[in-house]
């Protein structure tokens, strides 16, 4: 059985869509399922990257892209009144829910369908304590310790070269994307393509343009 940690924020209609397909996509393999919440915007910063909404064309694009993808696959789907928001208080409430960095798929699944259904405000108040009220804390959201999970997932990732969510590894292998799934599953399934040149000499291809890091 193969093992896939699945980066994810809740901020991102496309980790929420990837999130919804998973078990579709990969029927009638066998793996495992490790969710581990990040914030992306720290995995952006790290890269020097501007999240998709702080382009106002691509902002666009984003929206209606996504909500045709969810059309297209029959995933239900409703924009959050406001977009983007601050996830931190649902990362924060994702991660108490355990104590290791992962969560489990229903706690992953009532999370995003909090935000990505209904199309209410996300970080209303009255919604985040009722949203509370459905998990089962193991610690404070607040505390130190969870905090410190938060930062630590994101270290992680950024360490197995995440860029953005959604994101998957497996055999030390980094997929990014919903429209990586098909090669996630392809990944599971022992494809050779893997081991051969197309996947080593990508990160070897000579490039004219000059790093500003």
């Amino acid at each position: 059985m193969k093992h896939v940690t699945f980066y994810l924020d809740f901020i991102s209609p496309y980790a929420y869509l990837a999130f919804e397909r998973l078990p579709e996509a990969l029927e009638g393999l066998s793996y495992s399922v490790a969710y581990k919440p990040l914030l992306l915007g720290a995995v952006l910063k790290h890269h020097g990257q501007l999240a998709p909404a702080e382009i106002p064309a691509k902002r666009e694009w984003t929206y209606r892209q996504v909500l045709w993808l969810s059309h297209a696959h029959g995933i239900p789907m409703e924009m959050p009144a406001s977009h983007p928001y601050n996830p931190l208080a649902h990362l924060r409430l994702s991660l108490a829910t355990s104590t290791d960095g992962t969560v489990s798929r229903h706690v992953a699944e009532t999370i995003f369908r909090d935000v990505w259904r209904g199309g209410g405000e996300a970080t209303d108040a009255g919604r985040l304590a009722a949203l509370a009220a459905r998990l089962t804390l193991q610690r404070e959201p607040g505390s130190d310790a969870v905090k410190a999970q938060l930062k630590a997932n994101a270290d992680e990732a950024i360490a197995h070269g995440v860029f953005g969510v959604p994101a998957y590894v497996v055999d030390d292998r980094l997929i990014w994307g919903f429209d990586g799934l098909p090669m996630l599953r392809a990944a599971l399934m022992d494809d050779a393509w893997f081991d051969g040149p197309e996947w080593r000499a990508a990160a070897e291809r000579p490039s004219l343009l000059r790093s500003n890091r």
